[in-house]
């Protein structure tokens, strides 16, 4: 594509955090949002000036302007509303997760796959500036062999709309599967997954669910790493902590226990009390356009009381919002796949949906499927 990128926003709660980053992306034009609560609608529209409105989004998908659809919807909504929009004509970009079945994830990878169009899952994890520090020094071959990775997310849940009550701990795991698959740009070919300990009996009915915690081991197709993930949603005292750790034979990188202090680096072969070295992760701001490069440190409303809590308790996502957008519109200017394209995503996705499976059966080794991997 040669003009600017036309695109909807699906969803104004997070949703609402994109909207400027695409007013000032110079390929990307914010086009129109859509809500389904006409008040919040028009108060979002007015703030930021976007004129073209829609309270239905099968309505929207049928504005032939539009050249794609950012969704930030609940996550059952993720999956049917994908498909929609890629029936429809429209690249699609989507908040985690891509799906909440196995089988939704195969609709959306057989639809590009048909259709041509580009699938994106924003993933906000691989492009916070702690991942984008660990690619960096991968790439430059500091960390030499990588030898094991681990990744955690942990948070709790309670007082959260609807769904989210009782969900399995791993339904919901991109945000610590996406770094130990992305860094080295590998797929998962099988997991098993062990629950642990019960959450409260009043949360138990909605999903058929009762564990505390999830854990599951991930072995990487044709390499010989493995990684390990973890992930909590109720009745586990933590303090929010999306983690991502790297093991190399020559650098190690381990994140901070407590939020907002140093990632830790260790260096082989140094004397043993100089080993670890406490580091600041850099910004990337100069991986973006110029336009866009402040909301790398910050959201996009004027007081935290507007900010939307996935923000606020996430603390800001690791600067990651304008690299997803970024990454999104390049790839469609340039015509090339997006980091995650649909085939990753569902590799992504389907890690934790089958990795629940298998807590379910007590550990039971589950298979990838072949449409979730590369071609």
């Amino acid at each position: 594509m040669s003009k600017k990128i036309k695109v909807a926003i699906v969803g104004l709660g997070f949703g609402a955090e994109f909207i400027p980053i695409y007013q000032l992306h110079p390929d990307a034009e914010m086009f129109a949002i859509c809500q389904r609560n006409r008040e919040k609608l028009d108060q979002i529209g007015d703030h930021f000036g976007v004129a073209k409105r829609y309270t239905d989004y099968d309505e929207m998908l049928q504005d032939p302007e539009i050249d794609a659809v950012h969704i930030n919807t609940p996550i059952p909504d993720h999956a049917i509303q994908s498909i929609k929009a890629l029936k429809a004509g429209k690249h699609v970009a989507c908040t985690v997760p891509m799906a909440t079945s196995v089988e939704e994830c195969r609709q959306i990878v057989e639809l590009t796959e048909q259709t041509g169009l580009t699938y994106m899952m924003m993933e906000t994890v691989v492009y916070a500036r702690e991942f984008l520090f660990m690619k960096e020094i991968y790439e430059k071959g500091e960390l030499g062999k990588i030898q094991f990775l681990k990744a955690s997310h942990q948070q709790d849940m309670d007082g959260w709309p609807n769904y989210w009550p009782g969900l399995p701990p791993m339904h919901y795991a991109t945000h610590c599967v996406g770094p130990v698959l992305g860094l080295t740009r590998d797929e998962a070919e099988y997991v098993s997954c062990f629950g642990s300990g019960t959450i409260r009996e009043e949360l138990h009915h909605h999903y058929g669910s009762t564990f505390a915690v999830e854990s599951t081991h991930v072995k990487f197709r044709n390499s010989d790493l493995s990684a390990h993930v973890y992930r909590s949603l109720f009745d586990t005292a933590r303090q929010y902590r999306e983690s991502f750790e790297v093991y190399g034979s020559q650098k190690s990188v381990e994140w901070p226990l407590i939020e907002g202090q140093p990632l830790v680096v260790h260096t082989a072969k140094k004397p043993e009390p100089e080993i670890p070295e406490e580091v600041h992760s850099p910004d990337y701001a100069h991986l973006l356009p110029a336009s866009i490069q402040r909301y790398t440190t910050k959201g996009v409303y004027d007081t935290d009381d507007n900010q939307h809590l996935s923000f606020t308790q996430g603390a800001g996502h690791g600067g990651s919002h304008p690299h997803l957008v970024h990454e999104f519109v390049s790839a469609l200017v340039q015509n090339r796949s997006p980091f995650p394209n649909a085939r990753q995503s569902a590799n992504i996705t389907c890690v934790g949906i089958l990795a629940h499976e298998s807590a379910m059966q007590g550990g039971k080794l589950m298979e990838l499927p072949a449409f979730t991997f590369s071609k």
